[in-house]
């Protein structure tokens, strides 16, 4: 009966003293001061990582989306081909995709009827001049469009055209040595032309007869 008695006051005095405050264990107050300290650049940081994050976000949604030239469908790209008859450079003809404000290079390479004509390294701009892979000068076409589109719907378009090929052979005297080099003809020419891009064409004429036709494509 007297254990009985004793057990919960035993109890209880164990709660009392597992939950008593230990004295002599104050914490000083700079200590306390670190901890705030401490926290609140923790706190600080964590905004810091969550305002970054979020203008990252903003700026990344916010960024307006690329837009195709206009009449280009969704790539902004129309449909350009390049016609060119000569009787000095030959006949040839290519289809690129070129979006407005861009520019494109069209470039052919081809043996004239009568064959390439040897060309020594020593011949006057020999470096500059369209060879095949044994050095011989062969005829080359090159041409450059530049489009830009308009509000209405018109590629105005700047040709540049570039030819040259061998016409013979002519003697040339060159650093004390005389040089049998191709007779070379070319021609250099830059033109506008304007062309719906809902599908058009338009051809001009080289001042050597080569005729360019530019068509469009939608």
């Amino acid at each position: 009966m007297r254990l009985r008695r004793i057990a919960p006051r035993l109890a209880v005095d164990w709660q009392r003293i597992m939950h008593r405050k230990p004295r002599g264990t104050r914490v000083p107050p700079h200590y306390k001061e670190v901890s705030m300290s401490q926290r609140s650049l923790s706190v600080a940081a964590s905004w810091s990582v969550v305002f970054a994050a979020a203008c990252v976000s903003a700026s990344v949604f916010a960024a307006p989306p690329v837009k195709g030239s206009l009449k280009g469908g969704g790539t902004g790209q129309l449909e350009y081909t390049v016609k060119v008859d000569s009787k000095t450079f030959g006949n040839t003809q290519e289809t690129r995709k070129i979006r407005s404000g861009e520019t494109d290079d069209f470039n052919w390479k081809s043996v004239p009827p009568s064959g390439a004509v040897a060309m020594p390294d020593g011949c006057p701009n020999a470096d500059n001049l369209p060879r095949d892979a044994n050095g011989a000068m062969v005829r080359q076409t090159q041409v450059r469009l530049a489009p830009s589109v308009d509000a209405k719907g018109v590629a105005n378009v700047q040709l540049s055209f570039q030819a040259a090929a061998p016409k013979g052979t002519r003697g040339v005297t060159a650093g004390g040595k005389s040089l049998q080099c191709p007779d070379v003809v070319s021609v250099s020419q830059v033109k506008w032309v304007s062309i719906p891009t809902n599908g058009g064409s338009k051809s001009v004429s080289m001042s050597d007869g080569t005729r360019v036709t530019v068509s469009i494509k939608h």
